[in-house]
């Protein structure tokens, strides 16, 4: 059985600061944070990935829960809505600790959510919060034969992994993105083959089109490794047809539910 998460032994609360915010893409921006406190910060690269935790609107202030390991959520909770910050997850897309400084990508969708919100107007010295929530991808090998998959939101933990993989690797990885020019050149193992979608404006829930490329496509003939995340209905609909329609071991599937297409997230 695949296990689902892999969490440092010692979790604590970042306070940090926006240094940069550059958009790459017609959809995604990528912010720099900084600050002292990631010193001795323990980069794993995969999918890592954390909580985030930003201001709302109107708020003077980002208060930030102090306790380590699962107890900033009783302390969150109890904070008055006023001073309780947004807290959304999200993957490190890059560590440089000789500056202390992570990077962090975001799909821009306007003002639909907080995150997107944030993330147009972040500025340099903006207040922002940390929590490492460790890792996902857990192949029994680093390399051999996989199929990853995901849609914008699932962008930067996929290409994490490609980056930080072995020339060994052979993965048939399906990407889905709002446009064409969030397309990206990526620098991978000879063995990956990238199959990219993008709905330029197709009236497609998100994730409807990397799922139908996982059905038609000729999938590692064999035992493979899937990692397949985003949109809730594509996460749970390639592993159920993996399963289903290709006798594919639960076991060998990790499946994530980033977001839900028509809902906002709590908090």
């Amino acid at each position: 059985m695949i296990p689902k998460v892999k969490r440092p032994q010692q979790r604590r609360m970042l306070a940090l600061e926006v240094r940069d915010n550059v958009r790459i893409s017609p959809s995604f921006a990528r912010i720099t944070l900084g600050g002292p406190a990631l010193d001795g910060f323990e980069h794993t690269g995969r999918d890592q990935a954390g909580r985030l935790f930003f201001p709302r609107e109107g708020q003077r202030e980002l208060r930030l829960p102090t306790l380590q390991n699962d107890g900033w959520i009783a302390e969150l909770l109890i904070m008055a809505r006023s001073r309780r910050p947004w807290v959304r997850t999200y993957t490190i897309r890059d560590y440089r600790a000789g500056v202390q400084e992570v990077d962090i990508e975001f799909a821009l969708h306007g003002d639909a959510g907080p995150a997107s919100a944030w993330a147009s107007r972040a500025k340099p010295g903006d207040p922002a919060g940390f929590f490492d929530e460790g890792y996902t991808y857990l192949p029994p090998e680093p390399g051999g034969r996989q199929v990853l998959v995901g849609d914008e939101s699932a962008l930067p933990a996929i290409l994490s992994i490609l980056e930080g993989a072995p020339e060994s690797l052979e993965a048939e990885v399906f990407l889905e993105v709002p446009e064409s020019g969030d397309i990206r050149e990526v620098e991978c193992a000879p063995g990956v083959h990238l199959h990219w979608f993008a709905r330029n404006g197709a009236a497609t829930v998100p994730g409807e089109l990397a799922l139908d490329g996982v059905r038609k496509a000729e999938l590692p003939q064999g035992a493979f490794y899937t990692w397949a995340a985003g949109e809730a209905k594509l996460a749970t609909g390639v592993r159920r047809h993996l399963v289903a329609d290709r006798g594919v071991p639960r076991s060998d599937i990790a499946f994530m539910g980033y977001w839900r297409h028509g809902r906002s997230s709590p908090g």
